[in-house]
């Protein structure tokens, strides 16, 4: 292998770790939300509380930050070299990819910023905060409006993806037992629904907020994860939804072991 597939291949592993670490955690307060024992916010800015509240919190924080950048090295090498697979190269992956690049270092960023004591406001007031400056611009509304059906739209693809286990495609699992196997299938097809939920819930609040031209409508991850227990399905929905959400983190940790990259 080539030092510079070897160093992207590090950084997409630790990436990977780095990104469970953050849906583990959102998805074990959120079930404490469910359970009403818990006030840490379910989102990433609780994860990262969780993380500091823990003996040497600094240093888990920054491992993390760390651990995002390689995710952001890793998906930056896709876009500009191609990603692993026949159908790597193609314009549309490579785009994919960029976009990936460019949100993880938005992400790295803010985890960087919590951890030197500017983490700023929740992740729930950011989201009313940007909505309210997207509605100012002009067409603001159309704008907002797009994007939340585009976040929407994603959570439906995600879902379906993950039904379908596309995942498979980018795993190299030759190896490995049956029952591995089956434990990826099953890590990967129920934090997927979970995941793709959480997306389509956030977009469909996005879109309403502009619909309604209020950017109070807009909801962070962890106003529309407690909005799963204000459903019929009560709490049950949010403990199922929040459960997957952990089974993605542990589903990242598999395919930092066995993702081809």
């Amino acid at each position: 292998m080539s030092r510079g597939g070897t160093v992207r291949e590090v950084a997409g592993r630790s990436g990977l770790v780095a990104h469970g670490v953050l849906y583990a955690l959102i998805g074990v307060l959120a079930v404490r939300v469910a359970i009403g024992g818990g006030g840490q916010e379910a989102d990433k800015q609780g994860a990262l509380q969780e993380l500091a509240d823990q003996p040497f919190g600094s240093v888990l924080i920054w491992a993390v930050g760390i651990g995002l950048v390689c995710m952001v090295v890793w998906r930056l090498s896709e876009a500009v070299f191609g990603a692993a697979g026949p159908e790597g190269r193609k314009p549309t992956k490579r785009l994919a990819s960029a976009a990936r690049c460019v949100f993880y270092a938005v992400v790295a960023a803010s985890v960087f910023a919590f951890a030197t004591g500017g983490g700023g406001s929740s992740g729930d007031q950011q989201s009313r905060d940007m909505t309210a400056k997207a509605l100012d611009l002009p067409a603001g509304q159309w704008l907002v409006g797009a994007a939340g059906l585009g976040i929407a739209v994603a959570g439906v693809v995600i879902a379906v993806r993950a039904a379908r286990r596309r995942f498979r495609k980018h795993l190299a699992m030759g190896g490995a037992s049956q029952s591995a196997r089956k434990a990826v299938d099953f890590l990967g097809v129920s934090g997927g629904l979970a995941r793709g939920a959480v997306f389509a819930a956030v977009g469909g609040f996005v879109l309403y907020a502009a619909l309604r031209y209020d950017p109070g409508q807009a909801k962070g991850l962890d106003d529309t994860l407690r909005s799963f227990a204000q459903t019929p399905a009560g709490p049950w929905l949010l403990v199922a939804v929040a459960a997957g959400l952990a089974l993605y983190g542990a589903f990242d940790w598999a395919m930092a072991r066995w993702r081809e990259v």
